[in-house]
């Protein structure tokens, strides 16, 4: 499987949106993927989190170190701030929602204690999910897919094939793409 050499592919969303697992599936169809082991598998990502640099591609991406041209036709994983700072280029971006309710959870459960300021953290976050789609859609160099971690969970065909249909990819792959998805892994489940 290849992907046009010209394009930079991002999997992007707010932290704890699914963007690991989008990860996951994209890796197990063969598309071609960018991450190394500098975060390791834990409890809250058992079968990892498909990053480069431990997630620190934000900073380089700031300061314009970081190496776009290197991984252009394979998805990277940039959480949702990063994006604002992505030189000029040529993008597909497949950026991942989930209900902020459950992120919230997600995020709490992972740092091991309760948020004391849940509703500003909320509002924070909805604004920033929002910016940053505007800023992404607005862009004339990036082409983007919206998906919803909740709806990949409930109806994975009908999603995948978006997925498919948004990258022009053979079909063949999608069973693999599908065996990714794991229901055990949707834990702090609101919806």
């Amino acid at each position: 499987m290849k992907l046009d050499e010209d394009i930079n592919y991002i999997i992007s969303g707010l932290e704890r949106s699914g963007t690991s697992m989008m990860m996951q599936i994209l890796s197990a169809g063969d598309i071609p993927t960018s991450f190394n082991g500098s975060r390791l598998p834990d409890q809250n990502n058992p079968k990892g989190y498909y990053e480069l640099e431990g997630g620190k591609i934000i900073n380089k991406l700031i300061d314009g170190s970081f190496p776009m041209e290197k991984y252009k036709g394979k998805f990277i994983k940039i959480t949702a701030y990063g994006l604002r700072y992505l030189p000029p280029g040529k993008y597909k971006i497949i950026y991942s929602e989930r209900n902020i309710e459950e992120i919230l959870d997600s995020m709490e459960k992972m740092i091991g204690k309760k948020d004391d300021n849940r509703e500003e953290t909320r509002e924070t976050f909805v604004k920033l999910n929002e910016l940053v789609k505007n800023h992404i859609i607005e862009r004339e160099d990036i082409d983007v897919l919206l998906v919803s971690y909740n709806d990949i969970l409930l109806n994975p065909k009908g999603n995948i094939s978006k997925i498919v249909d948004f990258l022009g990819i053979s079909r063949e792959i999608f069973d693999k793409m599908m065996e990714a998805i794991d229901n055990r892994l949707y834990r702090n489940r609101r919806t």
